[in-house]
């Protein structure tokens, strides 16, 4: 009996030496954390229809983690990420995101990029309890804090930008018959929903698949329906194809187009010799726009792109990705030394962080949405270029609003601290 009691008391010390977070897990039995590296992963669209432009982020943000590694890494641990390519394919995603669970045994999911692809994997990740963070898609899908509590976005959600370019349009174009192309899943739907909450019900609208790379009969019919401003929420390739086959049919109403396929660079390098037909285009950013040099942000992630991503051209992709990395910086550092996964859900639940964003990030243990707004920009010289002031709202009946508060600037080494 003695011997029993012995061995029992043995165990329970054990367990609770094991057990240093006071009732959770500890970075000790953590998936993908060791002492030396934390070790995360995505899916993204390294080919396929999603390719241009897309393909350049997770690259841009493992530059970030390089560069991050190379000045000691968090809490003496470096970052280890690994990116699998889904091909823009909902059923690869899903296998790419088993993978990365299962055998690879990422600590999170990290910017997981596209509507319809994630989507698919929300109650996967939700069962394996593993840390979904700012996915890179608008989709309201995201911010569910009670159906899924370890998912948040990154980019305004596609209702948000809606309503901010519906105003634009509204108070720019009065008069104007506004039209719509979107893609055919909650991209374009909730993309058109915040549109119309602000102008009403357009005067036609069309939507296209990306299995399919002709928008003729689209764009033959909004020319057939007289549109002189056409929206559209389409990824970068979809949005030359648009603008170039409504060139070749005679078909030139003003374009306003979502954040998420407007980069000037990659859908100029779509259009090719028909590039100078971007100009005077209008979209929204809510990050720092490559082109400005000024930007202490833009100075940052250039020295960062030179020295760990091969000198790759520097598109807005890239920003995006470096803006991508730093947050998750930020939020293993708020996560503290003993990292977890309920740790880092409560860290980035927090919130409080300040990046290269132009208006605040809306996380919290209500809202997993990522930035709460945008800046318009507009297509001039071949570049875009912001117009006007930055614009917060919701994805309800909220008024859009200007914001007004103050830009921040990086630390003077480019690492976030705790």
């Amino acid at each position: 009996m003695k011997r029993t009691t012995a061995s029992l008391l043995a165990v329970l010390l054990l367990a609770g030496a094991c057990d240093s977070s006071g009732g959770g897990s500890s970075s000790s039995d953590v998936p993908g954390v060791t002492d030396t590296e934390i070790t995360v992963g995505t899916h993204m669209p390294l080919t396929g229809p999603a390719a241009a432009g897309y393909s350049k982020i997770a690259p841009a943000t493992k530059a970030y983690f390089d560069f991050v590694n190379a000045a000691g890494g968090i809490n003496g641990r470096k970052i280890t990420y690994k990116v699998k390519d889904d091909g823009y394919n909902p059923a690869t995603t899903q296998q790419v995101v088993r993978e990365l669970v299962l055998q690879d045994k990422v600590f999170a999911i990290l910017n997981g990029l596209g509507t319809p692809t994630h989507s698919g994997v929300l109650d996967f990740l939700k069962t394996n309890k593993v840390p979904d963070l700012f996915v890179a898609s608008g989709s309201r899908s995201w911010n569910q804090p009670d159906k899924y509590p370890g998912t948040f976005g990154f980019n305004p959600d596609y209702t948000v930008e809606g309503k901010i370019l519906g105003t634009h349009v509204k108070d720019t174009y009065t008069g104007k018959k506004i039209c719509f192309l979107g893609q055919d899943d909650d991209f374009g739907k909730d993309s058109l929903a915040g549109i119309e909450k602000v102008v009403g019900a357009v005067a036609a609208k069309q939507t296209y698949v990306t299995s399919n790379p002709n928008v003729g009969p689209q764009m033959g019919a909004l020319k057939a329906a007289a549109c002189e401003v056409v929206v559209l929420a389409t990824v970068p390739g979809f949005t030359a194809l648009s603008i170039g086959t409504a060139a070749k049919i005679g078909f030139k109403p003003q374009f306003v187009v979502s954040n998420v396929g407007s980069d000037p660079a990659t859908v100029g390098k779509a259009l090719g010799q028909a590039a100078p037909l971007l100009e005077g285009v209008v979209s929204a950013n809510y990050l720092p726009l490559n082109t400005d040099d000024s930007s202490p942000w833009i100075q940052l992630f250039k020295k960062v792109n030179d020295q760990y991503n091969a000198g790759a051209e520097f598109d807005n992709n890239i920003v995006y990705g470096m803006s991508v990395g730093y947050l998750f910086v930020q939020s293993l550092q708020a996560a503290g030394k003993d990292l977890t996964r309920d740790g880092i859900i409560a860290a980035v639940q927090k919130n409080g962080f300040q990046g290269p964003g132009l208006v605040p990030l809306r996380f919290s243990d209500k809202d997993h949405s990522g930035y709460g707004g945008q800046q318009l920009t507009k297509v001039e010289g071949g570049k875009a270029v912001f117009i006007g002031q930055a614009y917060t709202t919701d994805d309800g009946d909220g008024a859009v609003q200007p914001y007004t508060g103050q830009a921040v600037t990086p630390p003077q080494n480019g690492i976030p601290t705790a």
